[in-house]
């Protein structure tokens, strides 16, 4: 006889809980914590923290937190705007709360690049540009 317990049948309601997204809420100019944010000032604080940081390079994090950028400098710009745009979507898309990234506009000028783009979350969307460079 095959135990039928651990199977969910068509007749029992599941709740889908979603899970807060209250976080600190981070000051850029003094780089401490001023409090807490929560909803779309958290999605836009943790998608400028996510392009802040180098994947792989803190233990901290997990290896599917951060942006892959190095290894883009000196490149041809053909090379860099595809793989700019592949790599700032990838990065953003493991966070939960974004469901796109969108309008992606990228200009390379000598060995630095722009990226402007549209980011869509569950609380709303906002603009972000990122830079990349020696300069940047």
């Amino acid at each position: 006889m095959i135990p039928q317990g651990g199977v969910l049948g068509n007749n029992r309601n599941v709740e889908v809980a979603q899970l807060p997204s209250r976080t600190y809420r981070l000051d850029n100019a003094t780089n401490r914590i001023v409090g807490m944010t929560d909803g779309l000032d958290a999605v836009k604080q943790a998608a400028q923290l996510i392009l802040e940081t180098e994947r792989f390079e803190h233990l901290i994090y997990s290896g599917n937190y951060g942006r892959e950028f190095a290894g883009l400098l000196g490149r041809e710009p053909a090379f860099v705007q595809a793989e700019l745009h592949r790599r700032i979507r990838a990065a953003l898309m493991q966070d939960d709360r974004i469901r796109d990234v969108q309008d992606m506009r990228i200009t390379v000028m000598g060995d630095e690049a722009s990226a402007s783009f549209t980011v869509v979350s569950q609380y709303g969307s906002f603009e972000m540009t990122k830079g990349v460079g020696a300069g940047v």
